[in-house]
């Protein structure tokens, strides 16, 4: 059954951007922290260098993967994947279709009626596999819901001291975990807890 797991990098404080929504330092450890060369695969595909530890956590999360949910601000940032995201349908939430969307031969939807419409139309097109959650407003949407089936978060060696917080609106906090996987890379941990349902 597909598991719906949010996937993020952020600084040992809490962020996933600076205030001005930059997200390289907390990337940094995909590209600068070792040898192994990574594809993302895609329309648009990237090449991380990472070191063995953070690209066999990074191989195994992934492989899994068959859909992606994302909000519209990391839609924009990534500029669409161009068209195809490399785990799969992307399904992003918004309030309108931006201009020049839908695209021809894109995998890029986007959903207009709600967080559970998104999960329903990630879960059916993932095919059995999981699906990953990218964006901290709908990571929170997603925790609020009660919708969340596990966290994948990379902790950045790395303090901002401010920015854009991953977890800052819940709901329903307490938001209770259960005991977490733990890989350490160089420049990074790979923490991946479940959460515990009500």
């Amino acid at each position: 059954m597909s598991k719906i797991i949010a996937l993020m990098s952020m600084s040992l404080d809490g962020f996933v951007a600076t205030r001005e929504d930059d997200v390289m330092d907390v990337f940094d450890w995909y590209f600068h922290s070792g040898d192994v060369a990574v594809s993302t695969g895609g329309s648009d595909p990237m090449t991380f260098h990472m070191s063995e530890a953070s690209a066999a956590s990074w191989r195994d999360l992934t492989s899994g993967l068959g859909a992606l949910i994302s909000g519209k601000r990391t839609f924009e940032k990534a500029q669409g994947w161009n068209g195809n995201h490399g785990w799969g349908p992307a399904f992003v939430l918004a309030h309108e279709i931006p201009e020049g969307w839908p695209r021809p031969n894109s995998t890029v939807h986007f959903v207009t009626d709600g967080i559970e419409s998104a999960v329903r139309q990630a879960k059916a097109a993932a095919g059995g596999k999981n699906v990953a959650v990218h964006g901290a407003d709908v990571i929170q949407q997603l925790l609020n819901a009660g919708l969340l089936d596990e966290i994948h978060v990379d902790v950045a060696a790395l303090l901002l001291g401010a920015g854009i917080p991953l977890f800052a609106n819940l709901a329903q906090a307490p938001v209770k975990l259960g005991n977490p996987e733990v890989h350490q890379g160089v420049g990074v941990t790979h923490l991946r807890y479940p959460v515990l349902k009500n």
